[in-house]
């Protein structure tokens, strides 16, 4: 079992996956910091203050932070359009695969050269 793990770990997939984990959290946080200490100030000029992220509406005895769920909302819409750029550039740069001729396809082109055949045969 501990040879069939380490076959597994060992593998590339499990690795370029660990890859991206590592480096999505890091591009997360670049993101995080981007919207908190960049966006939000710009968003907070607007609203009049300058933490966007303490933006909170209260109803009765209710507390609700809408600015660290815009805040959330914000890092997504980046995180997506980055991932979104990266799978469209790397679908540009990997050629596509032809594709395989369909089993009619085959039966047909198999026909055609059968009759094509048969009639040399009968020129000759």
């Amino acid at each position: 079992m501990l040879k069939e793990f380490k076959e597994f770990i060992a593998r590339g997939n499990v690795l370029d996956l660990a890859v991206g984990v590592i480096i999505g959290g890091a591009f997360t946080s670049i993101v995080t910091a981007l919207v908190n200490y960049i966006i939000n100030p710009l968003i907070g000029l607007f609203l009049g203050s300058i933490d966007f992220s303490d933006f909170i509406i209260k109803v009765g005895g209710a507390s609700f932070k809408v600015g660290s769920f815009i805040n959330a909302i914000i890092n997504f819409l980046i995180i997506a359009f980055v991932v979104f750029l990266i799978v469209k550039a790397v679908n540009k740069a990997i050629p596509k695969k032809e594709k395989e001729p369909t089993v009619d396809n085959v039966a047909i082109e198999v026909e055609l050269l059968t009759e094509i055949r048969d009639l040399l045969k009968k020129e000759k």
